[in-house]
């Protein structure tokens, strides 16, 4: 029988010893180069994609070639790529997932007026949280999130909150747990404070956090307690209209300071 299956040679950037993860490489190689792109970039050369991605030219170039077929990249006049209108499709169907404009927004926007913060709802992705939906505050000085950017989840409130109520084990997250909210002052930033509530959805299974920030000079402890009450209450109306009416499976903390 001849045998039919292609040498690691004939695979574009591939080698003999490689060794077989369960992933498909041509998929890898193709998310790296839509990674690639940072917030704020319109566009990169084949030569900054080829640096960022650790891929040699010609590769970049057929996978590069292969994505603006599916509306996911577009070469420009000058050369250099762009992200295609199949990549923001797939990032409003992803917001979509949450029902951000029905729901998300319209409760941040609540919570921002009755603080007089900046209110946003931060979702764990993989190893880091990002945040999907954000209102900024009224307030002339005020913390500005960027959505979409990968953040550590070990730092700041939103994600510890995220990481206590997916189980983490530690004192600090038992804490978070029977608090029902965690609040912290320049954790991640310098001189900016937060206070952030879980939010649950389908099946009251954890689905992110909701957060309100501001500068630390007007975010003192005993206040961000004080209005841990208000982003709790926030956080529990947002859990019921994404999860339901309560039950088995509802957590205790939801009850916490109803209104």
């Amino acid at each position: 029988m001849r045998n039919t299956s292609h040498p690691a040679s004939q695979i574009p950037g591939g080698t003999a010893d490689e060794p077989s993860t369960g992933s498909v490489v041509a998929v890898t190689r193709a998310m790296q180069l839509l990674g690639a792109f940072a917030l704020g970039e319109s566009q990169l050369s084949l030569a900054e994609l080829s640096r960022r991605c650790t891929m040699h030219k010609t590769t970049v170039l057929r996978i590069a070639r292969t994505l603006a077929m599916a509306g996911y990249l577009v070469q420009c006049e000058n050369g250099e790529w762009r992200l295609g209108p199949a990549a923001g499709w797939l990032g409003a169907r992803y917001q979509s997932g949450f029902d951000v404009q029905n729901v998300v927004e319209p409760m941040l926007r609540e919570l921002s007026h009755a603080t007089g913060e900046s209110a946003a709802f931060y979702v764990r992705e993989g190893d880091f949280r990002t945040c999907l939906v954000r209102v900024e505050g009224p307030q002339p000085l005020r913390h500005h999130a960027r959505m979409g950017e990968a953040l550590p989840l070990d730092r700041g409130s939103p994600g510890r909150v995220i990481l206590a109520f997916s189980g983490e084990p530690g004192e600090v997250y038992e804490a978070i747990r029977q608090r029902g909210y965690h609040l912290s002052i320049g954790e991640r930033e310098k001189d900016v404070a937060t206070v952030s509530a879980p939010v649950f959805g389908l099946h009251w299974r954890l689905l992110g956090s909701v957060c309100i920030s501001g500068p630390a000079s007007r975010l003192p402890e005993d206040k961000l307690n004080a209005l841990a009450h208000t982003v709790i209450a926030a956080a529990n109306r947002l859990s019921y209209s994404l999860a339901g009416d309560r039950s088995m499976q509802t957590p205790k903390v939801v009850s916490t300071w109803h209104p």
